[in-house]
């Protein structure tokens, strides 16, 4: 994974719009499993508008810090895919 923000954040920026899974850190040992789209990305911030059919609410939003620190984990599913196809 990338080792700056900067880098976090120009990363994301190749994948607005694609579909991606989530996983969380939901603190006391929980995680938090979620699918959706890359929405948009912010200076801070980077926006996943979630399935409709699997959660209660539309969006969430996390900093790239998250990702730096791993609170966050993120996999695209175009990546999958062609992992699966090797």
């Amino acid at each position: 994974m990338a080792k700056t923000l900067v880098e976090i954040k120009q990363g994301l920026e190749c994948h607005v719009g694609k579909r991606l899974r989530l996983k969380a850190n939901g603190g006391r040992r929980k995680t938090i499993v979620r699918c959706g789209i890359l929405a948009e990305t912010y200076p801070s911030v980077f926006i996943v508008e979630l399935d409709q059919d699997e959660n209660a609410f539309e969006r969430v939003s996390y900093s790239y810090a998250d990702v730096l620190t791993e609170t966050v984990e993120l996999s695209f599913q175009d990546e999958q895919a062609m992992i699966a196809e090797q």
